[in-house]
């Protein structure tokens, strides 16, 4: 089953580099969305919700798994 996969990220953020770096190391195939601009930034976490406020998010088959530790428990439940 192919998965669409997008990491929403920033430039210089090691976080975003992690969740990168998961995929890549499993061989996955992900989109990658910059936002460094911060009033992007801001009007990207508003639409994910009250609670998002830091990068990376990333998305699987258009649903916020969240940051690093999502993805993680995203890809532990996908059997990845």
């Amino acid at each position: 089953m192919q998965l669409k996969i997008v990491v929403y990220s920033k430039s210089a953020c090691p976080q975003c580099d992690t969740a990168k770096m998961l995929l890549k190391t499993r061989g996955m195939e992900f989109q990658e969305i910059l936002i460094d601009d911060e009033a992007e930034r801001l009007a990207f976490y508003e639409k994910c919700g009250p609670a998002v406020r830091q990068m990376p998010q990333v998305f699987i088959n258009d649903q916020r798994v969240g940051g690093v530790t999502g993805l993680q428990a995203a890809l532990k439940q996908l059997g990845r």
